[in-house]
This record gives structure tokens, sequence and C-alpha cells, in this order.
């Protein structure tokens, strides 16, 4: 008795999108651009086929995105996957660089937030007619906005 071959399972593009997140006009974008290879298409309806494997490489590619990696860099470091240790040292590279990028942005973040809540501080004051608190917490606030316009002083 032989075992009928498993079959394959396949989604459309709507599928693909649901299962890794990346919304169909992103999957169609990165198809055009070489991100992920061209997707199989049905015979009869030319629709894009994705299988396992492409939901696969899709879910690797949505994390890639998630961290706000540049396109040539996910480029690059889904080149690089295939070449294992040889490839480990740039795909550090490339993701630390990531790491610093978005420690800044974290910072900045950061410091945006602490104007905004100084300012929400400082219209406290105001409504509730203390003057005093009023100027010191605006003086704060001059000094976080100097920081915000001016982040690299």
């Amino acid at each position: 008795m032989s075992a009928e071959p498993k079959s394959l399972q396949t989604y459309t593009i709507k599928e693909a999108s649901d299962q890794c997140g990346l919304p169909e006009s992103t999957l169609r974008y990165y198809e055009s651009i070489g991100i992920i290879d061209a997707v199989t298409r049905d015979e009869s309806s030319k629709h894009r086929v994705y299988s396992e494997e492409n939901i696969n490489l899709l879910d690797a590619i949505a994390c890639l995105n998630a961290t706000g990696l540049s396109i040539d860099d996910m480029r690059t470091y889904l080149q690089n996957r295939t070449h294992g240790a040889d490839a480990a040292q740039e795909q550090m590279k490339l993701l630390q660089a990531q790491y610093d990028r978005i420690q800044s942005e974290a910072k900045f973040l950061a410091l945006r937030e602490e104007y905004v809540r100084i300012k929400l501080s400082y219209w406290r004051a105001v409504e509730s007619g203390d003057e005093a608190l009023a100027k010191r917490v605006g003086a704060q606030a001059k000094a976080i906005a100097r920081d915000l316009k001016f982040p690299n002083n």
C-alpha cells in the first residue's frame, strides 16, 4: 500500500498577506524590485500562487520590514542568508547598524515624550493659575525644544 503524495499547500496573495502581515501591495512591490523572486502564477487565471516556501520567506521579510531595515539592507541580508557562517560578519554589521539607528530613534522619541509631558505640566499650571510653576516648566520646555530642533548640538 503506497502512501498518496501529500498535496502542497498554496495561498492566494490575500492569504499570503494575511499569513505574513504585509499588505498585498507590498508583496507586489517586493516582487517587482526583486526582494522576493517572481511568484508562480496560476496557468488559467494568472493570479499569484504562493507556496509554503514563499510564506516562510515572506515571514522573514516581514520581520526585517518591522525593524525598519532599508530595502537595500533587506536585499543584502536576504542574499547573505544562504552563505551561513561566511556571511555572519556582514549580517551582524547590518543588524548592528540597524540597532544603532533604532537606539538613536528611541532616544529622540523619549525626548519628544518628555517635551509633551512638560507641556502638559505647563498647561496644568496655567489652568490652575500657578504662574511661578508655569514659568519654571515653560523654561524646561524651551530647553527641550532646543534639543528637539537641533538634536546634534
